[in-house]
């Protein structure tokens, strides 16, 4: 899918430069001439990014910028006539990403916004590892949706049964929970066994997690049933 880039320019000769380059690079490109139409069109398109001019004719790009920022993830290159630095500096400190100052080479403006697309993929890759990984003790991680267990760097394999008790565990640690409920969660309702087969599989996950110098990553509370602190 292409990216969508947001012009919000009410230059037509600039729009119209910008509109035809960026639609030649491949990107879906939407435009507005002033910050009415271009904060309508944030709020009901999908925006990858948005190339704002600082001069408008109803709203400042500064407030536009300003209320993006608080209430999206959008990256925003400013385009403005001025060449001060304080209006460049004010609009990064507002959530700007980057400041272009007219007259511009195109070349530069899609260098930019390529640089800037780039780097919300990286942050989204990021994000998506960190939601997506589970960190214990003994340098065990659990990459959900791979799922895969690593322990010092080194995939340890578990069975389907086993990987789902431990992931029930790792997401709700400190919470005990009770054989049943362990059954319940991995096994089913129909399953006709009985709770020594947590008590086995929680036996397998210890044996390929565990270090013998350390405390197990899964505690029994006697009497109860099991918890991960």
């Amino acid at each position: 899918m292409h990216n969508s880039i947001l012009i919000v320019e009410d230059d037509d000769s600039i729009r119209d430069i910008l509109l035809y380059s960026l639609k030649n690079e491949g990107y879906s490109v939407k435009e507005a001439s002033n910050g009415a139409d271009g904060l309508k069109l944030v709020k009901h398109e999908k925006i990858d990014l948005i190339i704002l001019d600082l001069m408008l004719p109803d709203i400042s790009g500064f407030d536009i910028c300003k209320k993006i920022s608080i209430e999206y993830k959008i990256p925003i290159i400013m385009l403005t006539a001025k060449n001060d630095i304080v209006d460049k500096v004010l609009g990064l400190e507002l959530g700007a990403d980057d400041y272009i100052t007219k007259p511009f080479d195109i070349r530069e403006v899609i260098a930019r916004i390529k640089v800037s697309l780039r780097r919300i993929e990286q942050l989204k890759q990021i994000n998506f590892e960190e939601e997506n990984t589970i960190d214990l003790k003994n340098n065990i991680k659990i990459f959900k949706d791979r799922h895969e267990i690593f322990k010092n760097d080194r995939m340890i394999k578990l069975k389907p049964k086993e990987y789902n008790l431990l992931l029930i565990l790792a997401e709700n640690k400190k919470r005990v929970f009770s054989r049943n409920e362990l059954l319940e969660k991995v096994w089913g309702f129909d399953f006709e066994g009985d709770s020594r087969t947590v008590d086995v599989h929680i036996q397998r996950v210890r044996k390929k997690l565990d270090d013998i110098k350390e405390s197990s990553i899964i505690e029994t509370v006697f009497g109860v049933g099991y918890k991960m602190l």
